[in-house]
């Protein structure tokens, strides 16, 4: 349907085109992270974007486009990339950020500017502020070593904030498993704590009752390994590997690769533990 949407605008129907496939982004969102096929999702996913990016050309405002594709850009590089392409990633990360602050009318502004403004985002604007806050904390993640990622941890810790006032329930819990994953990965002099990312990581849990796998994978990979606990990782990572994709039907593309990069990490097991 949004190749024939697509169509319908290059044949000049433009504005018919546009408001098709404005509607239709949120249901196409949603049957993304509904596949299970891990190889079908990581194939189709860039043609999917490089149209909507086209389409965005002519509607640069589209708040549903700009959602989609900071949520589509950032699920690929954290699926696909992250792991083999550090790099890449970052990229991607950043590319994902820009769309999610341009939904929120918020592209260019200084991280002043942001911090300040970020704080009064409306509850109507939480999808696209997770996503930036997502795609933020995870260009961060892969960038610890560097002044530029330390410089942008206030003002990503406030949009986090921002997303646990409004609902930290949000997306299975994941605002939760952000909150815990950036306490285990920072170092005590830059604000880490062990002890409080548990705890948040326990109400990540809490939240999907474990059917979402995300929250283990950051839970062994961050928490886990920082406090040397290899019990706790072996753990989590049989929990993942024992469980069914589809238990959580609107997150089984996520569960189903998230169990190929267990079995990733399991296999690191020696290089992570002394």
């Amino acid at each position: 349907m949004i190749v024939a949407c697509a169509l319908l605008w290059l044949c000049g129907c433009t504005g018919v085109a546009l408001h098709a496939t404005s509607s239709l982004v949120p249901g196409l969102t949603r049957a993304f992270f509904e596949e299970c096929d891990v190889e079908l999702a990581k194939e189709s996913l860039p043609a999917q974007l490089k149209l909507m990016e086209g389409l965005l050309t002519k509607a640069p405002n589209n708040r549903e486009f700009l959602t989609a594709l900071c949520m589509g850009f950032a699920g690929y590089a954290m699926l696909f990339v992250e792991e083999e392409d550090p790099e890449r990633a970052s990229r991607l990360y950043e590319r994902a950020r820009r769309y999610g602050l341009r939904a929120i009318g918020m592209e260019g502004a200084t991280n002043q500017e942001l911090q300040a403004r970020v704080k009064h985002v409306a509850q109507g604007e939480i999808e696209p502020l997770f996503w930036v806050t997502m795609s933020w904390h995870a260009w961060i993640n892969l960038n610890l070593d560097k002044p530029a990622a330390l410089a942008e941890l206030s003002t990503a810790q406030t949009c986090l904030d921002r997303v646990m006032e409004i609902d930290p329930d949000f997306f299975f819990g994941a605002p939760y498993l952000l909150a815990g994953s950036m306490l285990a990965a920072r170092p005590q002099m830059l604000g880490g704590d062990a002890a409080r990312a548990k705890a948040f990581f326990s109400k990540a849990m809490a939240v999907s009752d474990g059917a979402f796998f995300l929250t283990p994978y950051y839970y062994a990979q961050y928490y886990a390994v920082r406090v040397q606990d290899k019990a706790l990782f072996l753990g989590l990572i049989r929990k993942v590997e024992e469980g069914r994709p589809d238990r959580l039907k609107e997150a089984c593309l996520i569960n189903t690769a998230v169990q190929r990069k267990m079995k990733a990490l399991r296999e690191k097991v020696d290089d992570l533990f002394f």
